[in-house]
């Protein structure tokens, strides 16, 4: 090799050396989350360090606010690969686990320390479930406890037959719960919704208090039931094909960043309920109780019917029975 080609070799490595490793991924994820929303922030905070922490071998492109469609879109885009990854709440969660769904069925839990519990003592169950059918998760992003909103004032469940309630077309929770409260809903897409409530097609909605905020369905409502009628999960997973493709360094990165910053998401999304239950009230919406215990407890009995009349359907009675038993135990502890 004569003198000139070492140089342009030497000169080569050197220009090579300097340049910046190109990321060896770009996992393209997508959610109905807006931009600038709590939820998006946590994202993109995670995001940036499973960037630096991979030394760029892992890139995420985000698409927020639902430019890429409704949640049942973004799952076949996933299967499809023109996506890797998203953030679901649980009609999403349903299309790729149908078995997490029983953390959404209707009272079941009763306050934030059952949640936890509940969480932590099947994580491994609801990670085998996510893997069983080809995906990773990264971590829970709680929504947080679901009111019913409407313009009529309830107090117990004959109350919503009155009421022109919306379901999220397709939620076979959702179905099962008003079928246990003998109310027939009108289905509809999530991004139908608004344009139903100017036109008076509904006059009823659910969701957590920050999500009917955020939506902006809270201006068409008068009232809120107390009562949450589920705690609504949400999780951020990718898919496994995806996953793999990733060294082992990186998908511990990817995990462990994960559980840290959407855990810390679901404590700030708890906080912002809270506050948005304050601005609610602050704009003249009318918070009503349940009229009694009576009224709970048929309602609690509607949710023990929901949860039954899922097994099959979407989990096993053994799983089922591992919720219900691990909040029996709980609650008996905190008794004693």
């Amino acid at each position: 090799m004569n003198s000139s080609k070492k140089l342009l070799m030497s000169l080569a490595l050197t220009l090579c050396a300097a340049l910046p490793l190109r990321a060896q991924t770009v996992v393209k994820f997508a959610t109905l989350a807006p931009d600038g929303s709590t939820w998006m922030k946590a994202m993109k905070a995670f995001t940036d360090e499973a960037s630096a922490k991979t030394a760029g071998r892992v890139k995420f492109k985000i698409y927020a606010g639902g430019v890429s469609g409704d949640e049942k879109d973004v799952v076949r885009k996933i299967r499809l690969g023109q996506l890797q990854a998203g953030g679901f709440t649980g009609v999403g969660i349903g299309e790729i686990a149908p078995e997490a769904r029983i953390l959404d069925t209707p009272f079941l839990f009763k306050n934030a320390r059952e949640i936890d519990h509940v969480y932590k003592t099947l994580d491994a169950d609801f990670r085998k479930a996510f893997e069983n059918h080809g995906y990773v998760l990264l971590g829970w992003a709680e929504v947080g406890d679901v009111n019913v909103f409407s313009n009529t004032p309830i107090t117990r469940p004959e109350d919503l037959r009155n009421v022109k309630m919306w379901i999220w077309e397709g939620d076979p929770i959702a179905e099962a719960t008003f079928a246990a409260l003998k109310i027939k809903p009108i289905p509809l897409s999530i991004t139908d919704v608004q344009t139903s409530l100017q036109t008076g097609m509904i006059n009823g909605v659910y969701g957590s208090p920050l999500s009917v905020m955020a939506m902006q369905w809270h201006t068409r409502m008068k009232y809120v039931f107390s009562l949450p009628l589920t705690n609504a999960s949400g999780a951020v997973v990718i898919s496994r094909k995806a996953f793999d493709t990733l060294s082992k360094e990186d998908q511990k990165v990817l995990v462990g960043l994960g559980e840290k910053h959407f855990r810390a998401l679901t404590l700030q999304s708890r906080k912002d309920n809270a506050q948005s239950v304050g601005i609610l009230k602050s704009k003249k919406l009318i918070f009503t109780d349940p009229a009694g215990p009576a009224v709970v407890g048929e309602l609690e009995k509607a949710g023990e019917d929901a949860r039954r009349a899922l097994v099959g359907k979407m989990y096993p009675q053994s799983l089922l029975d591992k919720v219900e038993g691990a909040l029996r135990s709980f609650r008996a502890g905190k008794k004693g």
